[in-house]
């Protein structure tokens, strides 16, 4: 059993004791100190609360005890039921909500669950805020409404609210690619892509859909995480099927990798590039990732003449530097594409319309248009290491030893060299360094892991 108590959220493995898995007392504790923190934040007990969930098997059990917990606290709920996670946040503001609670483990595999918090803008908390959450959570400190008080829940369904302010989007141009008469494919891995993601391709012009795993049932079609180790029967259907694209989703919908028609992966880290191409040639601007995102992004901002900045991993920090620089498109490299004209959360329905678009414009198959992008390949390694090493330490002596290489320490250490870069980070719930490296060759940045591998080995 795990439980994971974090400022972005709480989440777990299902079952367990109290306090060792995501059993119904910490769901409910959980949520109560949200409630408090966000009757606090609004300076009053009725507040409203909007709630939204993946299709994973626990999530109706794990919806019934939050609903529930919010109404026992006086909050108001708008109880939207299976919905992406982007439908959520957008959902927030459309309500004047005050906040809302998404019911995702995102990439997680089935027995997995969490609740991830969003403020009234629809976006996720700051660090401050989640670990107000915490410590209202750890003490307790907060009190059911007493029974006149008890709040209300009203059933909605977004579905229909997301894909039209998708339609509204100027870049998104439905005619063309109507025109285009594209066969698209799509791989929902049994949650809720699979209800919106094939509506709004037939709301986007496209014809012919083809459905794969797109029945919500929880029972992931295989591994959820969409990454090519796991998506190898759905890249020999796709190549067998004739389709012009696939798109593959996570289970809660913001995430977005593509497939080529040949079946070959557009590669997630490209996904952002594509979308940020097709933004710049249209409306020029800054762009945002994080510091373990490919460089690509950086490449293809200068050459529209734009300013690329990065940020510190985790998408709050992306939204949080995408606001300071004024960026017109950002994101995460892991297929995740955030873009500010329509709100400030990762979208893969967003990225799908845009994607879409520029392939209509463009006029190729979807392996060319990859083709135009530069080449860069990532190598993504850890080391473990015993609890009482001190991490920091070796960080800022890695950081020493390449003090004449561009240094980037806003999260961990990246070093920035002329064609390649390696990225440290300390993991915040296991004694281990992730490094993520890039170059232009698969050769060049399992060499260069290797090197910085064997440097923390020496500091050991």
């Amino acid at each position: 059993m795990t439980l994971i108590k974090s400022i972005s959220g709480i989440r777990g493995t299902i079952g367990g004791k109290p306090g060792e898995g995501l059993s119904p007392i910490d769901v409910v504790k959980f949520s109560a100190a949200y409630a408090t923190f966000i009757q606090q934040q609004a300076g009053k007990n009725r507040v409203k609360i909007v709630v939204g969930r993946d299709a994973r098997i626990s999530g109706k059990m794990v919806s019934a005890l939050v609903v529930s917990t919010l109404t026992a606290m006086g909050c108001n709920v708008v109880n939207i039921g299976l919905a992406s996670t982007p439908t959520t946040e957008l959902a927030v503001p459309a309500e004047h909500a005050d906040g809302g609670i998404i019911l995702t483990a995102s990439h997680n595999p089935k027995q997995w669950n969490a609740l991830k918090l969003l403020n009234d803008k629809g976006e996720f908390l700051n660090e401050k805020e989640g670990a107000e959450i915490l410590k209202i959570a750890d003490e307790e400190s907060f009190i059911f409404a007493e029974v006149e008080q008890i709040g209300k829940v009203v059933m909605k369904d977004y579905t229909q609210y997301h894909i039209s302010e998708v339609l509204k989007l100027a870049l998104v141009d439905a005619e063309m690619i109507k025109a285009a008469n594209f066969r698209v494919a799509v791989d929902a891995v049994n949650s809720v892509g699979g209800i919106i993601v094939p509506q709004l391709l037939h709301a986007l012009g496209v014809g012919n859909v083809l459905e794969i795993n797109c029945e919500p049932s929880g029972y992931f079609a295989h591994t959820p995480e969409p990454i090519s180790e796991n998506l190898v029967d759905v890249a020999k259907r796709v190549k067998a099927e004739d389709v012009d694209v696939c798109f593959v989703l996570d289970p809660d919908v913001d995430r977005l990798v593509i497939l080529n028609e040949d079946g070959s992966m557009f590669n997630e880290e490209y996904t952002l590039v594509a979308v940020a191409d097709y933004v710049l040639s249209k409306t020029p601007g800054n762009t945002v990732s994080n510091l373990s995102s490919t460089r690509a992004l950086h490449d293809i901002s200068e050459k529209h003449g734009q300013t690329y900045t990065a940020a510190s991993v985790g998408e709050v920090n992306v939204v949080e530097k995408m606001k300071a620089t004024n960026a017109v498109i950002g994101g995460e490299g892991n297929g995740g594409v955030i873009y500010p004209a329509s709100h400030y959360g990762r979208d893969a329905l967003v990225g799908i319309a845009l994607f879409l678009t520029l392939l209509a414009e463009k006029k190729m198959k979807c392996s060319e248009l990859r083709k135009t992008y530069p080449n860069y390949y990532m190598s993504k390694n850890k080391i473990e290491l015993t609890p009482e090493i001190d991490v920091d330490d070796i960080l800022l002596k890695i950081k020493e030893k390449y003090s004449h290489e561009k240094i980037n320490d806003i999260d961990g250490v990246k070093i920035d060299f002329a064609d390649s870069w390696v990225h440290l980070r300390k993991s915040n719930t296991e004694a281990i360094i992730r490094i993520y490296s890039e170059a232009k060759s698969e050769k060049e940045a399992s060499n260069l892991a290797s090197k910085l591998i064997d440097d923390i080995k020496e500091i050991l």
